[in-house]
């Protein structure tokens, strides 16, 4: 029962509804470009945004919700995790703001947030309480052309392929997101090539947690470790200045 959603680029008019209704659903302010941002429109307080191509056609570039996410595998504490219906979710209470998930994403998705006095990671979630409630997500429902909609994975991959089928020529015959990196919950329909949207190009079919995982073990005896280095400097210190205690009070007593 895995949910998705289908992105048709031929029929996106870059309206920039679903970005809209995104912010409205989420309680998303206004962004304040940092110089460091990434040049796609997504921010800690932007999910979703338009991407325009030389090509003139409109992408939207959203979190994909990985089938088997290289974020959720990358984190130490468990702040992301899948869920059944197909969206990657975010605990804030969780998060330490190690910014690993960032690292680890092979589309570049997850942004920090460095206007709150906590900064934390943001990201789209696939409006999850909204589809907990058997409702769309807010992006979905609001566009007018019918170019993003929201079901069932295999019958939202059956209709790209069936579109495809219908329409001889238009289309490249593939359904981005079908098998990349193990499939992803945002899939694509798209007459050019849109490998772009990815840090790494023609991704492969294997999950990338099986590469991050063995890696990330690690963390937990890394935070020991620096953890034992950080006592051992504060002993270190604290004891210099217990043994200089008695010498300066001489000093005090000899002067006075």
């Amino acid at each position: 029962m895995s949910k998705a959603i289908l992105t048709d680029v031929t029929k996106c008019i870059g309206c920039l509804e679903c970005v809209a209704a995104c912010k409205v659903a989420n309680g998303l302010g206004l962004d304040e470009p940092r110089t460091w941002q990434k040049n796609d429109g997504l921010s800690a307080v932007n999910w979703t945004s338009i991407v325009q191509t030389p090509e003139n056609r409109f992408i939207r570039k959203q979190c994909r919700h990985c089938l088997e996410p290289a974020c959720a595998s990358a984190c130490p504490v468990g702040a992301l995790h899948t869920t059944k219906l197909g969206a990657v979710v975010y605990d804030s209470d969780k998060c330490l703001g190690c910014r690993y998930c960032m690292m680890a994403c092979p589309y570049g998705i997850p942004r920090y947030d460095w206007d709150s006095a906590v900064p934390y990671v943001r990201k789209c979630i696939l409006c999850f309480d909204r589809i907990k409630d058997g409702q769309q997500p807010a992006c979905t429902g609001a566009c007018p052309t019918g170019a993003t909609i929201f079901g069932e994975r295999d019958e939202l991959i059956a209709l790209a392929y069936k579109q495809i089928k219908d329409n001889p020529g238009k289309y490249i015959n593939k359904v981005w997101g079908e098998h990349e990196v193990g499939g992803t919950s945002v899939l694509y329909l798209s007459d050019i090539d849109l490998d772009f949207l990815a840090y790494k190009p023609k991704l492969d079919a294997s999950g990338l947690p099986a590469t991050t995982s063995p890696a990330m073990k690690a963390v937990p005896f890394a935070f020991v470790g620096m953890g034992a280095v950080m006592y051992s400097i504060n002993w270190i210190v604290r004891r210099r200045n217990e043994l200089a205690k008695p010498k300066d009070d001489q000093e005090d007593k000899a002067h006075g």
